[in-house]
């Protein structure tokens, strides 16, 4: 796994959040994770939720682009991803999703943002993440077989071998819906590439 200038997950929503273009200030963002349901698929600890934002324009992965003030509100600052900021952000999606790793919640906050790959790209990577998982099941049943090891202290071996072939099975019928264009909402997807305008009811979300 690439080291990342921001590594918290929650900095992965927000720059997926700013992928479409659109410019926002910190409490429009918190509002989309929120409706979006960003706070379940990636357990965001709302606690450090102005620190990533301050770590990312440290880092230059987005830059403030002004402030506006609204009535008695404070002053508040916005921000847009810079070019950086989404090829962290792409580099990241691609990682997660291609590479197996221990833990599901990485994989699961990939693929909550995975819109902001091309579909046919998404594809590719579920088929590598495929290969990976491949190469585990091999492993993991290896060590099953593994003569002289009692059963009682491999429990957790059988664990997460069943894990590994439930996921693989997921993983292979999404890719089968991917590449056969099956999958609910596909076309919507590809249009929002191929336009780079943001996909519909994106505009509601920004409102207050």
């Amino acid at each position: 796994m690439a080291r990342r200038k921001v590594g918290n997950l929650l900095a992965l929503a927000v720059l997926a959040m700013l992928s479409p273009g659109v410019p926002m200030h910190p409490y429009q963002l918190a509002t989309v994770l929120k409706r979006t349901g960003k706070e379940r698929d990636m357990a965001i600890k709302w606690g450090s939720f102005y620190t990533v934002i301050g770590s990312l324009e440290k880092h230059g992965l987005i830059a403030a682009t002004g402030t506006d003030r609204s009535g008695r509100r404070p002053e508040r600052t916005s921000y847009a991803i810079t070019d950086d900021g989404r090829a962290e952000l792409h580099d990241w999606l691609r990682e997660l999703i291609s590479r197996p790793a221990r833990g599901p919640d990485r994989f699961e906050s990939a693929l909550s943002v995975a819109g902001v790959l091309p579909p046919d790209e998404v594809a590719a990577l579920l088929a590598a993440r495929m290969t990976g998982l491949a190469r585990e099941i091999e492993t993991l049943r290896a060590d099953l077989d593994a003569p002289g090891v009692p059963p009682m202290f491999l429990i957790e071996t059988e664990f997460a071998l069943a894990m590994r072939e439930a996921e693989t099975t997921w993983v292979s019928a999404l890719h089968k819906q991917l590449t056969e264009g099956t999958l609910p909402g596909l076309a919507e997807w590809r249009a929002f590439h191929e336009s780079g305008i943001g996909p519909e009811g994106w505009a509601e979300l920004l409102e207050q």
